[in-house]
C-alpha cells in the first residue's frame, strides 16, 4: 500500500506544499520543534523502558516469600 511512498520526487513535492503554506522564515522554527518534541519522545520512551528493565530485576532480585 506504501511501496514507494518516499519517492525523491514525493518528498520535493512535500518541501515545495510546505513552503508555500508555513514560509521561508517559519520552517527552521517548525523543524526545531519537531526535533525537539522527538528528542523528548525517545527520552521518555528509554526513561519508561530503564525504569521497566530496573523494576524487573529488583522484582526478580528479592522474591516474595
Amino acid at each position: 500500500m506504501f511501496d514507494g511512498l518516499f519517492q525523491p520526487t514525493h518528498i520535493a513535492i512535500i518541501v515545495v506544499v510546505a513552503l508555500l503554506v508555513f514560509g521561508p522564515k517559519k520552517l527552521p522554527e517548525l523543524g526545531k520543534g519537531l526535533g525537539e518534541g522527538i528528542k523528548s519522545f525517545k527520552k521518555g520512551i528509554k526513561e519508561a523502558t530503564d525504569s521497566m528493565k530496573e523494576s524487573a530485576s529488583e522484582d526478580h532480585q528479592d522474591p516474595k516469600v
